[in-house]
């Protein structure tokens, strides 16, 4: 079959693509990496040396690896397996005894036997989501931050926070809300709640049925007028007290070989989270928790991210000032600007 590719991520090399058909695809039934335990039975299928469909058996050797594939590829919390994962098998799935995927195959240890690895179904799922958001503008177009919860075994998308003046927040959505369905589509998690707005009709509404403490509600959530709310109400200068700009490849070498991009900080708000941990101008921002900062969309998908926001520890952040290397921690929020102390502190690497 044709495909369009609609996004894809660098860093994991996971890709979202659409198949050029109107056939109905059978597909497969996600479980919960999360629920792992050591020593379980797994199942890879791949295309092991071009061999179709080949199927291998292990179990799970460990969980939460951290395998660093080339200088600049760093995967994280993998699942390790001795089941054989040959070239070609990369972006198969890896199953459990249920036929429900619990894994995608990455990568294997070279020179070692029955050392592999899967990126967990559970992360796949998060990378998936925030490549469709950065596809139709995530929230910096619909202004919700939420999180996927369990409640009596099954799953749900509730809302964490609503950006101010952004869509969400015009039709009166509120922290605690659950998303129910979006144009009849059910939500369960993040991903289904991104890839409702990718699948929309293409008027710039969408119907939205949600559940306010045991209320079911609808709503109508028009995105015409997306433009005018991203630049009225940035979630980048709003929840990080920044605004920034890009910066040349040729200029970001001459600065650091260790990362592969930056943004350069052109102005910091006063007595925002940025301004209180030291940041200023003419700073490169290169990181903030696990990801490297290289592009707007890069930082809305990191500050969609619940541990980020919400994590009451704050999240650590890498900048450059000239060539020398700086790192702090920083507790983000875009209604409390009163966390925070103390400086980025020089780093030596």
């Amino acid at each position: 079959f044709d495909a369009t590719l609609i996004a894809r991520d660098a860093k994991t090399d996971v890709a979202v693509i659409k198949l050029a058909s109107s056939e109905e695809f059978p597909t497969i039934n996600l479980g919960d990496s999360e629920s792992l335990m050591l020593a379980e039975t797994v199942i890879a299928i791949g295309n092991a040396y071009g061999y179709e469909n080949s199927v291998s058996v292990g179990v799970v050797s460990e969980l939460h690896r951290t395998v660093q594939v080339s200088d600049d590829q760093i995967y994280y919390d993998l699942i390790q397996t001795d089941a054989a994962i040959n070239p070609g098998n990369s972006g198969g799935p890896l199953l459990n005894i249920q036929g429900e995927m619990i894994g995608l195959n990455v990568a294997v240890r070279v020179g070692a036997q029955g050392i592999a690895f899967a990126i967990p179904v559970n992360q796949v799922m998060e990378i998936v989501a925030g490549l469709i958001a950065e596809r139709t503008g995530g929230v910096a177009v619909h202004g919700i931050m939420g999180r996927t919860v369990s409640e009596s075994g099954q799953t749900h998308y509730v809302v964490e926070q609503v950006v101010a003046a952004s869509a969400a927040n015009r039709v009166g959505l509120t922290a605690g809300d659950r998303i129910d369905s979006i144009d009849g589509q059910p939500i369960h998690n993040r991903f289904d709640f991104e890839r409702a707005f990718l699948a929309g009709s293409g008027d710039g509404e969408f119907e939205i049925s949600f559940t306010r403490e045991g209320a079911k509600l609808d709503a109508t959530m028009s995105l015409e007028r997306q433009v005018e709310a991203i630049a009225g109400d940035d979630p980048i200068w709003d929840v990080l007290g920044v605004r920034l700009d890009s910066v040349e490849s040729d200029d970001f070498r001459r600065l650091s070989e260790r990362y592969s991009g930056g943004m350069l900080v052109t102005e910091v708000r006063e007595g925002g989270p940025a301004s209180r941990r030291g940041i200023k101008p003419n700073d490169v921002l290169v990181g903030i928790h696990i990801w490297e900062t290289t592009s707007l969309k890069d930082i809305r998908y990191i500050l969609s991210r619940p541990e980020v926001l919400n994590s009451s520890q704050g999240v650590s952040f890498f900048l450059l000032r000239g060539r020398e290397e700086f790192f702090g921690n920083i507790r983000l929020s875009s209604n409390d600007e009163s966390t925070a102390s103390a400086t980025a502190t020089a780093a030596s690497r």
